[in-house]
């Protein structure tokens, strides 16, 4: 059997985290009065957004140890089963790192571990397609594995958030974007592309910045239709109505999935967040770009 292994930065759906197979490892929320929470399992996403309103001192978040992935794989070993691990980026987090160590440690050959250079719904892209590899194209690990490292290139996230504090306290922004992005009524467009996570571009107000987020999708290169789309939110779900409508209505595209921002990820981009994952065409298949229309407040 392959099993297919992730972290909880994937924000999987219920539904996704309870195929056969797929295993989930939880990261950890640590607040600063000493309380702990494993992210999926201990708090919900509602939960954790409703009490990071309350806290003055942002959560601090921690990859799961060695030892957690060194139990799975001997497990998955002893079985006589292969192993897929889809894991948040190595340029966000050090869970890939400690996957790595623990493969190591406990000398695990049948296990591909794949850097998705992503996180949230972008590793969940990949965990589906891992899935359906097995499952309906009857793939090697190996193989599976080979087809991830191609695709995860290709996997783009564009989001809408209220405020660069979060990031920039967590410190995945330096101050200097963070000012930029700061200033009063802007709102900052984000992408997450191989793994970074940049200021893609402000505008005055949500509506302006959907305007700019919708320009973005094709200098990324465009949306893939063959893989859908997702749609991410941390604690409002109207904050996508706006992007569904534009991607219904204005690029005809069906198929999408909504998500909401674990608690994990959500430490870092904090309340407001709309976003938008996706995957880019080949190069030479890549989309004309439609006219864009200004959104209407969810």
């Amino acid at each position: 059997m392959i099993r297919i292994l992730t972290d909880s930065a994937a924000d999987l759906t219920c539904a996704d985290a309870a195929l056969p197979g797929v295993t989930v490892v939880p990261l950890q929320v640590n607040f600063a009065n000493g309380d702990t929470a494993l992210d999926g399992v201990d708090i919900t996403g509602d939960e954790y957004y409703a009490r990071l309103k309350t806290e003055d001192k942002l959560p601090r978040t921690s990859q799961p140890s060695p030892d957690q992935f060194i139990e799975i794989f001997e497990d998955a070993r002893a079985a006589g089963d292969e192993v897929v691990a889809v894991l948040l980026s190595s340029t966000l987090s050090g869970t890939w790192q400690c996957a790595r160590l623990a493969a190591e440690t406990c000398e695990f050959e049948d296990l591909y571990l794949v850097d998705s250079r992503t996180g949230s719904q972008g590793e969940a892209i990949l965990v589906r397609e891992a899935v359906r590899l097995r499952d309906e194209e009857g793939r090697s690990a190996a193989e599976i594995a080979a087809a991830l490292e191609e695709l995860k290139g290709r996997i783009r996230i564009l989001g809408v958030i209220d405020s660069l504090k979060h990031l920039h306290k967590g410190g995945r922004l330096p101050a200097a974007v963070a000012l930029v992005g700061g200033a009063l009524g802007i709102k900052p467009v984000l992408s997450v592309v191989d793994g970074e996570i940049k200021l893609a571009d402000t505008a005055r107000g949500r509506p302006g910045a959907l305007v700019a987020m919708f320009k973005q999708i094709d200098k990324l290169g465009g949306i893939d239709p063959a893989y859908g789309y997702v749609l991410l939110y941390s604690d409002d779900k109207r904050t996508v109505a706006p992007v569904h409508r534009y991607l219904h209505e204005n690029r005809r595209l069906t198929g999408g999935r909504t998500a909401q921002l674990g608690a994990v990820i959500g430490t870092h981009i904090g309340p407001g967040c709309a976003a938008l994952v996706f995957v880019v065409p080949p190069a030479e298949k890549a989309p004309e770009a439609p006219a864009e229309t200004a959104p209407e407040e969810a």
